[in-house]
């Protein structure tokens, strides 16, 4: 059984001429991505490894909860206006050691691509978190393991 954890960016800024992939945390995502990690880490989320988009606003809310969690972090550029066969394509990527990934990544393709893998129906907030449970002991399996949303949380709910 393996998990899959997709979490959005928290609330970003957009300084004049700062370009889309550049694009800053505000300070109210800081504290969204701080409470969020903490939050995540007292529910006893497990999480192995994980993956950010190299976009800054992705790649801060990452390191903050890398804050919390302390694991190795990778990116991928896949994950930065990502499709849904992008993000199977970094899952088919992991290491069958890793039992529990977190990608950090950005709308429309994170909530497209967790629609395509559930029947709840739902749009993420900033720095909004769902967590999968996954039928399969390879990540080379995940096409055709059966998947159940586990929980999802919003910053603003917690």
């Amino acid at each position: 059984m393996k998990q899959l954890i997709l979490v959005r960016h928290a609330k970003s800024d957009w300084p004049e001429e700062t370009e889309d992939f550049d694009r800053p945390l505000a300070d109210k995502g800081l504290k969204e991505a701080e409470r969020m990690s903490a939050f995540m880490k007292n529910s006893n989320v497990a999480i192995d490894y994980f993956v950010s988009s190299p976009a800054l606003r992705a790649l801060t809310t990452c390191e903050v909860f890398n804050r919390t969690y302390q694991l190795s972090i990778s990116t991928d550029e896949k994950l930065y206006h990502p499709s849904e066969s992008n993000f199977e394509s970094v899952i088919y990527d992991l290491d069958d050691q890793v039992q529990s990934v977190a990608f950090f990544s950005h709308n429309n393709g994170i909530s497209n691509f967790a629609n395509s893998i559930s029947e709840d129906i739902f749009h993420f907030p900033t720095c909004g978190v769902a967590g999968f449970e996954v039928d399969c002991e390879s990540w080379s399996e995940f096409a055709g393991a059966n998947k159940r949303l586990l929980f999802f949380y919003e910053p603003g709910k917690i």
